[in-house]
């Protein structure tokens, strides 16, 4: 009888001090290293808005010079102001995908 309940007091203390091992470390490790990948890809978000605002405001000027030269109609200027907004869109996706 004494054995078994020593072998039942082992194996319940050994399943204790796993449980207690596994439960501590990884939720310490996981919170740090998530909040790391959450401050990584913010960085990549407000890089890509950064990207996006410098083309908004590359295409105004671009605009109001091509309006000023008088050697393309209205809508030309426009459509060259909608190309130089989608490319600073498309390098925005670039840099946050980190291509």
């Amino acid at each position: 009888m004494d054995r078994k309940r020593c072998l039942r007091v082992l194996v319940a203390t050994s399943a204790l001090a796993a449980l207690f091992a596994l439960s501590a470390a990884p939720s310490a490790y996981a919170q740090t290293e998530g909040s790391e990948r959450r401050g990584e890809r913010r960085d990549d978000r407000q890089g890509a808005r950064d990207t996006r605002q410098e083309g908004r405001e590359e295409a105004r000027e671009e605009k109001a010079e091509c309006k000023a030269g008088d050697e393309k109609t209205r809508a030309e200027c426009r459509q060259d102001k909608r190309g130089t907004k989608q490319e600073a869109r498309e390098d925005a996706r670039e840099e946050k995908r980190g291509d």
